[in-house]
């Protein structure tokens, strides 16, 4: 079963170093980020996780579908991890709901959350 992480707050920059400090070489992880990579980021920002973008804003307000089929395509290579980063935790209860519909039970399992802070 996969294990998907919820990750909120502070900026892209913070997230995806927060992401960072999860990752395990020997575990095979999918991140899910909302937004286009960082121009001024370093050339191999999360180098042992493949990195799926979405476009910018919530993934559950303005791409609730594009979210969904980006979690199929993800799950559909069986990782042990995916991270699901979010801009800010005010949807934090709606996106758990979804994760937590049929069409995921038996499929993935909800790991702790990263709070990366206040967002800037």
């Amino acid at each position: 079963m996969t294990i998907l992480h919820l990750v909120y707050g502070a900026n892209q920059t913070a997230r995806e170093s927060a992401i960072k400090t999860q990752t395990n070489p020997t575990l095979f992880a999918i991140a899910l980020l909302e937004g286009m990579a960082l121009s001024n980021a370093s050339p191999d920002p999360l180098e042992s996780i493949k990195v799926v973008r979405m476009a910018a804003g919530c993934p559950c307000c303005t791409g609730n579908l594009t979210m969904r089929v980006m979690l199929n395509r993800a799950l559909k290579e069986k990782p042990d991890l995916v991270f699901l980063s979010l801009a800010n935790s005010a949807h934090l209860t709606s996106v758990r709901d979804f994760l937590q519909e049929d069409q995921y039970c038996g499929r993935l399992e909800l790991g702790r959350d990263l709070d990366c802070g206040i967002t800037k």
